[in-house]
């Protein structure tokens, strides 16, 4: 080879590499300018989480409930944050799986006042406790098997505590009251030979 023609190889090969260079240099300045032109992630939140589908009426265990992170302005107001101790307490009412838990979740300790027990009642009709939500106030009556008996008033304007999710394997459905023991005792005597139903009503007694 040549000396004149080994000058041209060399010529072409550094224009070669010029060109290659400004290339990627070209490149890396349309990545630098859209990652600087790109908003920063929104700030997160750590929250607690039901880790599955909960029922309402029981106690998770540490087991049912997770950590995750939500952007700050979408975090529900009462959200509950890691390190609240949620294993005695009582969820109000069925929670999904992945649901941001709140502090309107569970019952208050104030729910079942001093003096006062939470009694579970089976209603016949499950459709009955779509009606329903915690804190609202039911009237309970004993309705015989027969038209020939009045339904008999067991107590009047009780709180709903509770409202645990139906069961497809049995059937009614459940709800929680709290109750003074006397009437409790009313009510499990009247479960076992009568038909428990319920009224709403706005009195809160």
């Amino acid at each position: 080879m040549t000396i004149p023609s080994l000058l041209r190889d060399l010529i072409r090969a550094a224009r070669w590499h010029r060109r290659l260079l400004a290339g990627a240099a070209a490149a890396a300045a349309v990545y630098f300018g859209l990652l600087a032109l790109s908003p920063a992630p929104p700030p997160t939140v750590k929250v607690v989480a039901a880790a599955r589908d909960l029922t309402g009426g029981v106690v998770p265990a540490h087991s049912d409930l997770r950590t995750i992170d939500l952007p700050a302005g979408t975090v529900p107001s009462g959200a509950l944050r890691p390190g609240n101790e949620l294993t005695t307490r009582v969820l109000s009412g069925p929670v999904r799986a992945g649901e941001p838990l709140t502090d309107a979740r569970f019952l208050a300790p104030p729910a079942v006042p001093s003096g006062s027990v939470a009694y579970p009642i089976r209603v016949d009709d499950a459709d009955i406790t779509t009606l329903l939500r915690v804190g609202d106030h039911v009237s309970l009556y004993a309705a015989a098997s027969t038209t020939a008996d009045a339904a008999t008033l067991l107590a009047r304007s009780v709180a709903v505590v509770a409202l645990p999710e139906p069961r497809s394997t049995t059937s009614g459905a459940l709800i929680v009251v709290a109750t003074a023991p006397d009437v409790a005792a009313r009510l499990a005597q009247a479960g076992a030979n009568s038909r428990i139903t319920v009224a709403m009503t706005p009195d809160t007694g």
